[in-house]
């Protein structure tokens, strides 16, 4: 397995290196960061700025004051953002952001935001197209996402062969993706806190592991067992409880120090721009900020699209600017939130324990010693969304692949808390290196497909702006 993982991994998260390693100009750069970051940029632009003039708009769409009754789909348009966000939030907000702090400074939280802001195009160009080509069913229930708009759409360009593949590349890889990092790796985390906050490995829960590993088995398969409406009834209640709880949470420790808020700001904005070493200060925090970024909001990975495409609606573009709040809600505040905890209270600079989760618990302890607990609970709520999210991606790509069986289907939702209870048990080690690679594999085909479809997806968001100035799609009555 280990082989494997490394050659996977190795692949996907090429760097390239530019100068002498010894030197402080020395640049390391994972090449799927300026794949991700590059495709936000473009469609930024190619899309005229939606992620800012579309903002109001959306917001409007999540209140249902555009929703009719009797249009196509499953779930609400806020149902199907809280679904998409509980796939994305999740321990990477948490750990990878301190992670990112710790390395490449406070000034890699400015990256980040910047692109944050890009991803929501990105974000937005996929679940539009997730939506136009997602396969409505005599039921009512649908199926959309990455493998279907690359098999039809491009098929309707004339690239039939080419949608082909690559529909069946993603699906491969997001299977493997749901299977690791969307669960082995969220039980794994979870569970270990859940130890430490209870006395660590010597407490009463040290040796637990399966135990704590069945109870999640158990949650996850009560939620999926039911679909995608079972999923969206619980994470439009957990995502928002789980966001306020840990924004309130930051915010405290954010406060409780609130002397030192000045000189963190200071530190972010002249961070940003770090004159130590031309291209390895400026360079190497930049890289910083956009990996977190990149990672932690998946726009481009396309995974997100699968939950948005189950939206009731008849015009794909609705979607499209509702996810444009994904990226805002998940980079911009949950992780910025986290970044502020982490440098207002200097705990990134603690070199004394590996940096992630601990970096931001130290956080947290410096407002009560019981805060960490309320940190605790964030992380279980985080994971527990995650693979409930990451359930459906993976049952969706399972599905795609042997033809919708029910018993396909089934079968990867058994062996998902299968799995569930495997994560929570072991040391997974060149496991997450390769399910984090088929994660970031699946954003090869998916923008390949979207800059292949840009004409498609621009003619369907201002087809669908004029419309709604013209009021042809005018608001419903409340």
């Amino acid at each position: 397995m280990t082989p494997v993982a490394d050659f996977i991994s190795g692949i996907i998260f090429y760097s390239v290196k530019i100068g002498n390693p010894d030197s402080i100009n020395y640049i390391e750069f994972p090449v799927i960061v300026v794949w991700l970051v590059a495709a936000a940029l473009f469609f930024t632009v190619y899309l005229k700025f939606q992620n800012v003039t579309g903002v109001k708009h959306a917001v409007d769409l999540v209140r249902g004051k555009y929703s009719k009754p009797g249009d196509a789909g499953e779930v609400s348009h806020f149902q199907a953002l809280t679904t998409a966000i509980s796939g994305t939030v999740g321990l990477g907000n948490i750990a990878g952001v301190a992670v990112a702090v710790s390395i490449g400074g406070p000034g890699a939280t400015f990256w980040m935001i910047v692109v944050g802001f890009l991803s929501m195009s990105t974000k937005m160009a996929e679940c539009t197209l997730g939506v136009k080509y997602r396969v409505e069913r005599p039921d009512g229930s649908v199926s959309g996402g990455p493998m279907y708009y690359l098999r039809d759409g491009l098929a309707s360009i004339g690239k039939r062969r080419l949608g082909r593949v690559l529909a069946v590349l993603f699906a491969l890889f997001c299977i493997g993706g749901a299977l690791g990092g969307g669960n082995m790796f969220q039980a794994n985390q979870a569970t270990s806190q859940i130890i430490n906050v209870t006395g660590g490995e010597d407490g009463p829960l040290g040796q637990w592991r399966f135990v704590i590993g069945i109870i999640f088995a158990l949650g996850v398969g009560a939620v999926i067992i039911g679909g995608i409406k079972s999923i969206a009834k619980v994470t439009e209640k957990i995502v928002p409880f789980m966001a306020v709880l840990y924004i309130i949470g930051c915010l405290a420790v954010i406060f409780s120090n609130f002397t030192a808020i000045p000189d963190a700001i200071g530190q972010i904005f002249v961070g940003a721009f770090i004159p130590e070493g031309i291209a390895g200060g400026i360079i190497g925090v930049l890289i910083q900020g956009f990996q977190r970024a990149a990672f932690s909001n998946e726009a481009g990975v396309g995974s997100a699209s699968i939950a948005h495409s189950a939206v009731k609606t008849n015009e794909p573009a609705t979607e499209g600017f509702v996810s444009l709040l994904e990226p805002f809600i998940d980079t911009v505040v949950i992780c910025t939130m986290t970044a502020l905890a982490v440098v207002i209270t200097g705990t990134w600079r603690d070199t004394s324990s590996a940096a992630g989760v601990e970096t931001t618990s130290a956080a947290f302890a410096t407002v009560a010693p019981w805060f960490p607990i309320l940190l605790a609970v964030a992380v279980v709520l985080f994971a527990f969304s995650t693979m409930i999210s990451w359930s459906y991606y993976g049952m969706k790509a399972t599905g795609y692949l042997f033809k919708d069986s029910p018993r396909a289907e089934l079968g990867f939702k058994i062996v998902f808390c299968m799995f569930t209870v495997i994560g929570a048990s072991l040391s997974l080690g060149p496991v997450i290196a390769f399910s984090d690679a088929m994660i970031f594999a699946m954003a090869i085909p998916n923008v390949i497909g979207l800059y292949l479809m840009a004409r498609i997806i621009r003619k369907e968001v201002f087809g669908y702006r004029a419309r709604v100035r013209s009021g042809e799609h005018a608001m419903v009555d409340q």
